[in-house]
């Protein structure tokens, strides 16, 4: 029991964390800022567009945190919310390089996250229950390719939003040049 105990803990504990950085994102809850607020963050990070990205974000902390909490779908769920520790830590932490002295509340919860997925929700979940439960290293590694993957999107379609709107001012620069 110890052990289950432990899992249940464990999950609780980390869920009921991603669910309070995901409603800050979505209703500016726990001392948030909001979509709006979080999205200027996001501009600010390459994230384009901000608004959009704030709100798929807190879906993927809130919703990946509650299906923690309840032991539910584990893997998908560690790795919704591991992609936005991913591109957290890719975009605001570590910028330009890897750093001893920063990110580690990021990079923790995302090793939390990934452990989740790979010692399983135990029986003491909605899985276990269910008869769902998929854990081991395959799960494990499953839940961190599909945040580096989530990440990887996130962060490559902030950069294409921004080309294109780089690409719209030019074109009405050059418009407006050539009319005058």
């Amino acid at each position: 029991m110890g052990t289950n105990l432990g899992r249940l803990l464990l999950r609780v504990t980390v869920g009921s964390i991603f669910i309070e950085h995901g409603t800050q994102k979505l209703f500016g809850w726990f001392g948030g800022h909001g979509p709006s607020g979080t999205g200027q963050f996001f501009e600010s990070l390459g994230l384009r567009p901000g608004r959009r990205n704030a709100i798929v974000a807190g879906i993927a902390e809130a919703g990946g945190g509650a299906l923690l909490v309840l032991g539910l779908a584990t893997p998908a769920a560690a790795s919704a919310v591991g992609s936005v520790m991913v591109t957290a830590l890719r975009t605001a932490i570590w910028r330009d390089e890897i750093k001893v002295g920063t990110g580690g509340y990021e990079l923790l919860l995302l090793a939390n996250a990934v452990a989740i997925a790979d010692s399983g929700p135990g029986p003491l979940s909605l899985d276990g229950l269910l008869g769902w439960e998929r854990r081991g290293a395959r799960w494990a590694a499953a839940a961190l390719g599909g945040a580096l993957a989530g990440s990887a999107l996130a962060i490559a379609a902030g950069s294409q939003h921004a080309e294109a709107s780089a690409s719209g001012q030019r074109s009405e620069a050059e418009t407006t040049a050539v009319t005058s």
